[in-house]
């Protein structure tokens, strides 16, 4: 009897070997597709970089920002220069609101830090700076 036993176990272990054996073929092949597609985008990845980076040094003054920076001079907008500059100019808010363009209640807002100004106003802004006292007043006269 034990031979009968030795038999059938030895039988059964052969049969789930070789249906180990089908399935683990099929999983390797699978393995070996994934891994030359990854291969392949890797590379695809690396040529893509160096692209770029060829790019980038043909023309390295690019604009990143849709072209916010051409209209602003590179000008950095900050609450405390305004409201210093302002003060410095002896402006009232209304008064400098009419050099800009905007309202008074704006510039309040720009100066506490609450609002900031859209792109259409950095230019005035920026050339506000430029301006010394007797200037912002023969403006404001023109204005008024």
């Amino acid at each position: 009897m034990p031979n009968i036993a030795s038999a059938l176990k030895g039988e059964i272990s052969r049969l789930a070997r070789k249906e180990i054996k089908t399935e683990t073929t099929q999983l390797k092949r699978a393995v070996r597709e994934y891994r030359t597609q990854i291969a392949a985008l890797k590379q695809r990845a690396a040529a893509l970089e160096q692209h770029l980076r060829r790019l980038k040094k043909v023309s390295p003054d690019a604009p990143t920002r849709n072209g916010s920076d051409e209209d602003t001079g590179n000008f950095r907008f900050s609450a405390k220069g305004l409201a210093s500059h302002r003060k410095r100019l002896g402006l009232s808010a209304r008064e400098c609101g009419l050099l800009l363009g905007a309202s008074s209640l704006a510039i309040y807002k720009w100066e506490e830090g609450k609002a900031r100004p859209r792109d259409k106003y950095m230019p005035a802004i920026a050339a506000l700076r430029t301006l010394g006292r007797k200037q912002a007043s023969q403006i404001l006269a023109t204005r008024q």
